[in-house]
C-alpha cells in the first residue's frame, strides 16, 4: 500500500459530537503491560494496546448536527492520548465518534478466511508496513458486514514500521471519514500480530497508474481529477477542529477507485497538528526521498505547509510523467524539483517538460495554471506556499476544459520576495 520508508537523516528515509441524544460508541483502550524483547529485530507485545468495540447507535439527528459530523467537527481522540506503548496506565470506557461508521475487531482466523490463508496469489503488494492481500468479506463473516472486496495489510515484524504506525492508522482513519480518505473497515491484534482491513481500491496507487510501462498515458482530465481529489483530502485533514499533518503525501499513498477517485491512505506517519500558540510540531524526521519539505528536513519542524510542499511534488509528477527521483536521469535531472521548478514559469520551456506521452492532448492555459500552482507549492519558503484550500480553488475550474478558456482564475499569493503574485 506504500513504498518502503527510510529515515531521512540517512537515506531520506491515523469526541464525540455532543448532540442531544448522547450517542456513544464505546471503546476500551488498555495500555500494554510491558514489551518483551524477542531479538534485536523483533518485539512481542504481551498485552493488548487497543481494544475497540464500536457499536452504531441509531438515533435521530437534527440537520445542524448532521452538518457537524459532515465537517468532522467532533471531539477526536488524539494519537498522543494512547500511543505510549510502555505505559502501564489503563484508559477505559473512552467514548469515540467514528463519524457514524462501525469499525470491526477481527480475529486472525477471520482474516485468514477472508484472504484464503494469506495466499501468495492474493498478494497485492508490499510496503514499509508489510504485505497487502486482497480478500472478500460478507455477513457470513460478521453479521451486518457488507459483502465487498477488501485489502488486508499485515504488519511485517521485521519491517520498517511497527505497533505505533498500526495504532496511528486506527486512531486517524477510525475516526476520520471523508470521500477522499480510504475507508478503514477493521483491525486485528493477536499476540504480536497487527493487521488492518480497508476498502479495496481496484486501480491501485497513482504511482502504479502514472508510471507503469507499456500502457496508454493517463489522460490530462484524469490527472486533474486525481490532483483535485487528493487536494480535497488534505484540506479535510488540515482544516479539522484538530488539524492533522499527513507527513507522507506521495504518489504511492494516493489510491484510486474504479472511477479514478483519489483517496489518501497509509496514516502511519500522520501527526496531530500544533495546539495553542504553537505554530509547528517538532518530530523525528521521517518520510520518503524527494517528497519531504526542505525546512522539515533541516529542522524537524512540521506544519501543514510541509504537506503542501509534498503535494507540489506530486503535482510535478502529474505534469511531467517523471518520478521525483530517478537515478537513470542525467545529473541535472536526478532531482525532479531541482530540474523542473525553474522551468515552470516559462511557457515555451514548460511545453518541453510536460509528459510527452500526452502527445499535446492538454489545454496549454490549464497546464500553465497547474505549473504556476506547483511552483508556489514548491517554494523553499513555507509562508510563500498556498494553503490546500487555495489549491482546490485553483484546480476546480480546470476540471472542465471549457472553463480554461473562459477567463483566468486569479489566486494572489505572497512570493518569495514578499511581493504579491497572481496565477
Amino acid at each position: 500500500m506504500s513504498s518502503r520508508r527510510q529515515g531521512i537523516s540517512h537515506n531520506f528515509s491515523l469526541g464525540e459530537s455532543e448532540v442531544a441524544c448522547e450517542r456513544k460508541l464505546q471503546s476500551r483502550v488498555v495500555a500494554v503491560s510491558h514489551i518483551d524483547q524477542m531479538s534485536t529485530k523483533r518485539n512481542t507485545w504481551k498485552s493488548v494496546i487497543l481494544i475497540l468495540g464500536c457499536y452504531k447507535v441509531k438515533c435521530p439527528l437534527e440537520e445542524s448536527e448532521k452538518q457537524v459530523l459532515k465537517q468532522g467537527s467532533f471531539q477526536r481522540l488524539c494519537l498522543s492520548d494512547v500511543s505510549n506503548s510502555s505505559s502501564t496506565q489503563a484508559i477505559e470506557d473512552l467514548s469515540i465518534s467514528f463519524a457514524g461508521s462501525k469499525l470491526y475487531a477481527f480475529t486472525l482466523e477471520e482474516l485468514r478466511e477472508a484472504t484464503n490463508s494469506f495466499s501468495w496469489s492474493n498478494m497485492l503488494g508490499e510496503g514499509g508496513f508489510g504485505p497487502v492481500y486482497k480478500g472478500f468479506v460478507d455477513d457470513k463473516l460478521r453479521p451486518g458486514l457488507k459483502a465487498q472486496t477488501v485489502a488486508v495489510k499485515r504488519l511485517d515484524l521485521d519491517g520498517l514500521q511497527g505497533h505505533r504506525e498500526w495504532l496511528a492508522e486506527i486512531i486517524f482513519l477510525g475516526q476520520l471519514r471523508h470521500p477522499h480518505l480510504v475507508k478503514l473497515i477493521g483491525y486485528c491484534y493477536e499476540d504480536e500480530h497487527r493487521l488492518l482491513m480497508y476498502e479495496y481500491m481496484p486501480r491501485g496507487s497513482l504511482e502504479n497508474q502514472l508510471f507503469r510501462k507499456y500502457s496508454a498515458a493517463m489522460p490530462w482530465s484524469t490527472r486533474m481529477k486525481i490532483a483535485l481529489g487528493a487536494a480535497k483530502g488534505l484540506v479535510f485533514l488540515h482544516e479539522s477542529d484538530k488539524p492533522v499533518i499527513y507527513r507522507d503525501f506521495k504518489a504511492s499513498n494516493i489510491l484510486l477507485d474504479s472511477d479514478f477517485t483519489a483517496k489518501l491512505s497509509d496514516f502511519g506517519l500522520a501527526k496531530d497538528g500544533p495546539e495553542g500558540e504553537d505554530t509547528y510540531v517538532t518530530t523525528r524526521i521521517m518520510g520518503t526521498q524527494g517528497y519531504a519539505a526542505p525546512e522539515y528536513i533541516m529542522t524537524g519542524h512540521l506544519t501543514t505547509k510541509s504537506d503542501v510542499y509534498s503535494y507540489g511534488v506530486v503535482l510535478l509528477e502529474l505534469l511531467t510523467g517523471r518520478r521525483v527521483v530517478d537515478k537513470s536521469r542525467s545529473n541535472g535531472g536526478k532531482s525532479l524539483v531541482e530540474w523542473a521548478r525553474p522551468l515552470l514559469r516559462d511557457q515555451k520551456k514548460l511545453y518541453s517538460i510536460i509528459d510527452c506521452r500526452l502527445e499535446g492532448q492538454f489545454p496549454m492555459k490549464g497546464a500553465m495554471k497547474v505549473a504556476m500552482l506547483a511552483f508556489k507549492c514548491l517554494s523553499p519558503h513555507p509562508n510563500a506556499r498556498p494553503t490546500m484550500s487555495d489549491v482546490v480553488k485553483v484546480l476546480e475550474p480546470l476540471q472542465d476544459f471549457d472553463d480554461v478558456f473562459i477567463g483566468p482564475f486569479v489566486y494572489v499569493a505572497v512570493s518569495e520576495n514578499g511581493n504579491k503574485h497572481k496565477i
